[in-house]
């Protein structure tokens, strides 16, 4: 009897272990492989003249994605972590606060292009923006902003509320707790939050088709918010559709080189977000 009770769970999770690596394995192979034939479709065209400031040079697009990825998330990670703090510390449980809810689920499954004729109706028509780097971070970061909303909520719930009722013992009010005590604790799960979103904006290409893409050789770079930019996924649809002279290999190559970059941003924010765990253990 003693042995069978030693063995038997030892088994199962064993079991249940490889069951979750072979999970693993299937989600990710496939990434890697996509990864993989990206990389040998384009390898031929990944020279030194796709890295220069031309009709083919891919610096400008580089640029632009960096920097339109950034200024989205400057825009919408106050706005959502703001949201997510009123909904999990303020609003009550109300019809207001599930009608919130459910739009932010309804919001998140929608279309991009849907968002993008809102861009360019509120920001470059109504605002007088025009086509800019600013139309275009702004409409990425309504689009990014439910699943921000979300999953902020969601990481500030995770935090413990014996911390807040120790808080609030010690004679601190609310918006102290919040900012010294929730706020750090939860701001991991606010990183990977913001991790979902910079993949998400990256790769959108109609919202930035209508507010923010258009290329000029006099000034391939933007140098202020309402400059037009030149982004990968613009330019990739470009040379997939209207360029007769781009070879499937730059095509390859061009998207190749939009996956690394998401992965590089994605990358980063990974780095700050261990950072912030191992800060918090200490």
């Amino acid at each position: 009897m003693k042995s069978r009770h030693l063995v038997h769970p030892r088994l199962a999770e064993k079991v249940a272990f490889g069951g979750l690596w072979t999970a693993a394995v299937v989600v990710i192979a496939p990434v890697f492989g996509i990864i993989a034939y990206m990389l040998y479709r384009g390898i031929g065209a990944l020279n030194p003249e796709m890295f220069q400031v031309g009709t083919k040079g891919l610096v400008p697009a580089i640029v632009g994605t960096t920097a339109l990825v950034l200024l989205t998330a400057l825009i919408a990670a106050p706005l959502g972590v703001a949201a997510a703090i009123y909904l999990s510390e303020y609003a009550g449980r109300g019809p207001l606060v599930r009608a919130i809810r459910l739009a932010l689920v309804n919001l998140a499954g929608v279309p991009s292009v849907v968002y993008g004729l809102f861009g360019l109706a509120l920001f470059v028509m109504l605002f007088q923006l025009g086509r800019c780097l600013l139309a275009g971070a702004c409409t990425l970061a309504l689009l990014v902003l439910p699943l921000v909303i979300s999953a902020s909520e969601e990481a500030l719930r995770q935090v413990p509320h014996s911390l807040r009722q120790a808080s609030w013992g010690i004679g601190a009010t609310r918006w102290q707790t919040i900012r010294r005590i929730v706020l750090p604790n939860a701001m991991p799960g606010i990183i990977t939050a913001l991790i979902l979103s910079i993949g998400r904006a990256a790769g959108e290409t109609a919202p930035i088709l209508f507010t923010a893409a258009f290329y000029s050789l006099s000034k391939p770079f933007p140098t202020s918010l309402k400059d037009p930019i030149l982004v990968l996924p613009y330019q990739l649809y470009v040379m997939a559709t209207e360029d007769p002279h781009a070879t499937e290999e730059q095509k390859w190559a061009t998207a190749f080189i939009l996956v690394v970059l998401v992965v590089a941003l994605n990358l980063a924010a990974i780095a700050i977000r261990a950072r912030l765990r191992r800060k918090q253990r200490w």
